[in-house]
């Protein structure tokens, strides 16, 4: 069992796979940056300097923090979009497949089983 999930982790999937859960692990971090010290004080003086990050209200003991959430929802849309330009240039930068060209018609599978049943029939 030691040896099969020693060749598990060793298949290129799972390495690729780590790496780039480290990456963006990493690349989290500069998206909180970004969003935290440029896009919301970018937004709060378009509507006037007000900090949402503090936005919420109370029920009770309850605590809602929506400005939380919006700052959250913003970070994912930032990572998303990053994401998607980073898997179009990708995909633009991979050398383009070439069609094989489609292997020659055989018989159909009617035709075998006619043949079969001739031989069958001979026998």
């Amino acid at each position: 069992m030691l040896n099969e999930f020693k060749a598990f982790i060793m298949k290129g999937n799972v390495l690729d796979l780590a790496v780039g859960i480290i990456i963006g692990a990493a690349f989290t971090a500069i998206v909180t940056s970004l969003v935290d010290d440029l896009v919301q004080p970018l937004i709060g003086m378009i509507v006037g300097g007000i900090d949402f990050s503090a936005w919420g209200f109370s029920i009770g003991d309850a605590k809602f923090n929506i400005g939380n959430f919006i700052t959250a929802v913003i970070k994912f849309l930032v990572i998303a979009w990053v994401v998607f330009l980073l898997v179009k240039a990708a995909n633009a930068a991979m050398p383009k497949k070439k069609e094989e060209p489609a292997a020659p018609a055989g018989p159909s599978d009617n035709d075998l089983l006619k043949e079969i049943l001739a031989t069958l029939k001979a026998k």
